[in-house]
């Protein structure tokens, strides 16, 4: 005799139609991209804005760009035109010249900083500490980019983040504020890039803000034409202003950096 007890067998129709609920149950959760418009709307999911934000970087492999860059602090100020180049996502490469003469260099990488300037005849050559210091907050690779990009800085999680409506752009900024790091943004409801972004560390009296004028639309990507950088700490104030004049897309590009024998290297404290 056969004791062994049979398990009851799902019709198969049913198992279809089991199936086919929770792949669209499974959908409905997923984020997907809205479409950019005019007026910020209060309908619109912070994960949708989130994901319509991050899938609106540029998409390219190379860049060349020429940026006229206009530096302001305590005390002085100049503006020069630099060569900007670009391999996406692995290298940053900046040229400033005046009148044919090349007087600095800056190789950015994702595990270097690189520069050198020969009216000082020194250098660096390290990590991003350098950068860093420049703009008060803890860099990388990706933070760099996505600053000349128009992306946001730091990594937004709809977990962790909130969203409302400030002066028709989406303000999103975390649900629970560290006392020392104060972090918002602001997108525009046209394209999803950042319109504004700040950062405050009260406790340190810093302060760095990224502010971004219009944006232009290249091989249909939108590109940064004009970037506000200020920085502030204690009694110190930094501004960088960005123009972009022109942005080639996908051309041939190279990246020769080599530090001069003799420049003397910085060294920070």
């Amino acid at each position: 005799m056969n004791n062994n007890k049979c398990t009851p067998r799902i019709p198969f129709s049913r198992l279809v139609v089991c199936l086919v609920l929770a792949v669209f149950l499974n959908s409905c959760k997923t984020s997907k991209v809205v479409k950019g418009s005019s007026m910020a709307d209060h309908n619109i999911a912070l994960k949708d804005i989130i994901k319509t934000h991050e899938v609106a970087i540029p998409n390219f492999k190379t860049l060349a760009a020429r940026v006229q860059v206009n530096y302001s602090d305590n005390k002085k100020s100049q503006s020069i035109t630099v060569s900007l180049r670009m391999k996406k996502d692995k290298t940053i490469w900046i040229k400033a010249s005046m009148l044919g003469f090349t007087f600095a260099k800056i190789n950015i990488t994702t595990e270097r900083v690189s520069y050198y300037e020969k009216l000082s005849g020194s250098y660096f050559d390290g990590d991003y500490q350098l950068l860093s210091e420049w703009l008060g907050t803890e860099l990388d690779f990706n933070k760099v980019q996505n600053i000349l990009l128009g992306q946001s800085i730091f990594k937004l999680d709809k977990s962790k983040y909130t969203s409302t409506i400030y002066e028709n752009k989406y303000k999103i900024e975390p649900k629970q504020q560290p006392e020392n790091f104060i972090h918002s943004i602001l997108l525009n409801p046209s394209n999803f890039k950042v319109a504004l972004e700040t950062l405050s560390q009260p406790n340190d009296h810093r302060l760095l803000s990224v502010d971004y004028g219009t944006y232009q639309k290249i091989e249909g990507d939108d590109y940064p034409s004009e970037v506000l950088i200020l920085t502030s700490e204690n009694n110190k104030k930094t501004s960088i202003e960005l123009k972009f004049k022109k942005i080639d897309h996908n051309p041939s590009v190279r990246f020769p950096f080599t530090i001069p024998e003799g420049y003397k290297e910085l060294v920070l404290k």
